[in-house]
């Protein structure tokens, strides 16, 4: 019971992280219909902007950890803001009138862009900082001194990314942003007719997107102490199964898929083998597909005629 309640924790925690980014790839996809494979790239730029962010503090003498840590998330969000939006308006807005293939293509091709500029720029070891949040709480201990921790790190994770789950479903719900965003969604032609700025909302979506991943690659930073310019693509990968499987189109979908993922990945690697829990992850992607090809909460597309 202790090592399954461990378990569940750090699933959940893995899972909050992957459904912070799943909510930029669902946001995009919803409006746009497209993937935006750069994403997860945006996110491991979020994460050695972390790591920059946290050493400076560092060498300047250090701050108050909770203001440490608000100013990183900060900092980290405006950058990767401007990143998701040149993302946009360079790899997305020119072709967004071409064929479907087009930006993919072109998403695929600023992917690459982004980790080898990031490689050049940082180099390609591995990048480590030291803790910035330790301690937390004994929940339990087996008689065997098995004990069942949650650390303040994890709950900050699970926490914070149920706000902004609270906050960007809001956001969409209940805001003239969220209304156009919706209006793009069903048809932007006659959104653009009823005087919504399409580029500019489109433009502010990758925005938001991109400033979720910061958030997430702050979080990854913090929590495992280690970056390297390639964690962008396999958590891209793996966000983008989470939004497959929850539905892509719906926030609540994108964070429960991100969640189901991390928990099958902390389970599989406890009691099966750590090697195969990609594999496990992926497997239950094509079950979904298979079984429920429009997601957990997601609805069937209507083609309209």
């Amino acid at each position: 019971m202790e090592y399954f309640l461990q378990q569940l924790i750090n699933g959940l925690s893995l899972g909050s992280i992957y459904g912070l980014i799943a909510i930029g790839y669902t946001m995009v996809y919803g409006i746009i219909g497209m993937i935006n494979f750069a994403h997860g790239d945006i996110y491991m730029i979020g994460a050695f902007l972390a790591v920059i962010g946290f050493t400076a503090i560092g060498l300047v003498g250090g701050l108050w950890t909770p203001l440490a840590v608000a100013l990183v998330l900060i900092i980290a969000m405006v950058f990767t803001a401007a990143y998701g939006w040149v993302v946009e308006r360079f790899a997305y807005r020119p072709l967004r009138g071409s064929f479907r293939l087009a930006p993919l293509i072109s998403a695929i091709g600023m992917s690459i862009l982004l980790q080898n500029y990031v490689q050049l720029v940082q180099g390609a070891r591995v990048k480590p900082i030291s803790p910035v949040v330790q301690g937390g709480f004994e929940l339990m201990e087996r008689d065997d001194g098995f004990t069942v921790n949650l650390s303040y790190m994890q709950i900050i994770i699970i926490v914070l990314t149920l706000v902004l789950m609270i906050v960007f479903a809001t956001l969409i719900a209940r805001t003239a942003l969220g209304r156009s965003q919706r209006a793009c969604e069903q048809d932007k032609t006659m959104a653009a007719l009823v005087g919504i700025n399409v580029d500019r909302t489109i433009s502010l979506t990758f925005v938001i997107g991109a400033a979720l991943a910061a958030v997430a690659g702050v979080m990854v930073t913090m929590y495992y102490g280690v970056v390297d310019f390639y964690i962008g693509f396999l958590a891209g990968v793996k966000a983008f199964t989470a939004a497959v499987l929850g539905g892509i189109g719906s926030l609540p979908g994108a964070m429960i898929g991100g969640i189901l993922i991390g928990l099958i990945e902390a389970f599989w690697a406890a009691y099966f083998s750590a090697e195969y829990k990609d594999v496990a992850a992926f497997s239950i992607l094509v079950l979904a597909l298979i079984f429920r090809p429009y997601g957990i909460l997601g609805r069937p597309e209507v083609e309209k005629v």
